[in-house]
């Protein structure tokens, strides 16, 4: 069973989010909370799988919430549920943390499977909002990144951790991290999930 709280100052919508949530059997939300502060208190309380993260709430927004609550459990992780305006603002919350974002607008499935791969560890990543947050950045040419390396961010935007990359591509886990250090480097970003990012929208050939 997923264990899902829900962090959204509407009450209306949270009612909805949970009401949707509920109609899948492998899904069970464990709380609600209608600020940043009361999702850090409910997520050290209930120890939840997965967060869907609203970024704008009172007292306490989202992208602080998302970095306190990544700080106290290594194994939350954290989705934030926004809307395409917020473009800033998710990359702030990817900074601090979040390991994808969803849009409020999203179809019911995608959701619901964007809550399934989170708990999974991957990176559900809204595509029609990608490359509008990916410009917002400074872009980096790729020129510079070795075959291997290439390889390497192949890898992470398919959702592989570092053994599996090691083991697939015959290479040591220090030699893949040695090779993620440089291309986070090269392409501007500072975690797996914006790297993931980059790669869909840029392509790593």
């Amino acid at each position: 069973m997923i264990r899902v709280l829900l962090a959204e100052d509407h009450s209306l919508v949270r009612a909805g989010l949970e009401r949707l949530l509920a109609t899948a059997n492998d899904i069970e939300v464990v709380g609600g909370a209608a600020d940043g502060s009361e999702a850090i208190e409910l997520a050290a309380e209930t120890r939840p799988d997965v967060v869907l993260m609203d970024l704008s709430m009172p007292n306490v927004d989202g992208i602080e919430a998302t970095r306190a609550i990544v700080a106290a459990n290594q194994d939350v992780q954290v989705v934030v549920l926004t809307s395409l305006s917020d473009r800033d603002r998710i990359l702030a919350a990817l900074d601090a943390g979040a390991i994808g974002y969803l849009l409020k607008d999203a179809e019911p499935d995608e959701l619901i499977d964007g809550v399934r791969a989170a708990a999974r560890g991957e990176s559900p990543l809204a595509p029609k909002a990608a490359r509008t947050l990916l410009t917002a950045r400074a872009e980096r040419e790729r020129a510079g990144l070795s075959e291997r390396e290439r390889e390497v961010l192949r890898c992470v935007a398919e959702g592989l951790p570092n053994k599996v990359i090691a083991r697939k591509l015959g290479i040591s886990e220090k030699t893949v991290k040695a090779h993620l250090t440089r291309v986070f480097q090269e392409i501007g970003v500072t975690d797996r999930t914006q790297a993931a990012l980059w790669a869909k929208v840029h392509g790593t050939d």
